[in-house]
């Protein structure tokens, strides 16, 4: 299943800033970054409950996370416009 994963984190200290590189980095370990903030898994429900787990255990107190379920048939959902170009979601990821 696709899930889009968005975060804000308060980066005023360089707590907040040693976080939002943190949950970047773990946010790349499952998915693709499709936008500064935005990433997207596609994961079973078991790894996405692990992710979830992890990213709010790093949250702090004025950070955000929001967790969109695209489902398994998520490829009509999706529309895409700009500079980048898009990608497989299923396929390799390119470094």
């Amino acid at each position: 299943m696709l899930t889009v994963i968005t975060y804000d984190v308060n980066t005023e200290t360089a707590e907040g800033r040693r976080r939002l590189r943190k949950v970047a980095r773990h946010c790349v370990n499952y998915g693709q970054r499709v936008q500064n903030s935005v990433f997207e898994c596609v994961a079973d429900a078991a790894t996405m409950v692990k992710i979830k787990a992890d990213l709010i255990a790093m949250m702090g107190e004025d950070d955000s996370l929001r967790f969109y379920d695209l489902g398994n048939n998520y490829a009509g959902k999706i529309e895409h416009y700009g500079s980048h170009e898009t990608y497989e979601a299923e396929g390799f990821l390119s470094l």
